[in-house]
C-alpha cells in the first residue's frame, strides 16, 4: 500500500540541519532566507511562528506563518504559497482577517 497523497501534491522535505518543510518550494525560500540572513539583509529569521486570532476572547483561528523575519526595521510574515493555493476563498479571507485585526501584511512567495 502506497502512503496516502499531499492535498495539493506537495513533496515534504526533510533537511536533517533544518527540519521538515512542508514542501520543495518552502525548503528552498528557507535556505534562500538564510543566506540573506547570513549576508545582514535580514535578521530574526523564524520558522512556523504561530499567530492566534481571537475576538472578544473568543478564539477564531491559529494561523502559521512559514516563516517572519526583521527587514528594514519591518516585521515581515510571509508564506509560501503556489497560486492554487494562494486563490483558494479560505486563504483569502483569513489574510484579510489578519489585515484587518491584527494589521499583519502576509507577504506571498
Amino acid at each position: 500500500m502506497t502512503g496516502k497523497r499531499s492535498k495539493y501534491n506537495n513533496v515534504k522535505v526533510n533537511d536533517p540541519s533544518h527540519g521538515t518543510f512542508d514542501s520543495k518550494a518552502e525548503h528552498k525560500r528557507f535556505l534562500d532566507l538564510l543566506l540573506l540572513e547570513r549576508a545582514g539583509q535580514i535578521h530574526n529569521l523564524e520558522r512556523q511562528h504561530a499567530v492566534l486570532v481571537q475576538f472578544n476572547g473568543i478564539r477564531l483561528f491559529k494561523w502559521i506563518a512559514d516563516f517572519v523575519y526583521f527587514q528594514d526595521g519591518q516585521r515581515i510574515y510571509e508564506d509560501v504559497k503556489s497560486p492554487m493555493t494562494a486563490a483558494l476563498p479560505v486563504y483569502r479571507l483569513k489574510k484579510r482577517i489578519l489585515k484587518a485585526m491584527l494589521n499583519i501584511d502576509v507577504r506571498e512567495t
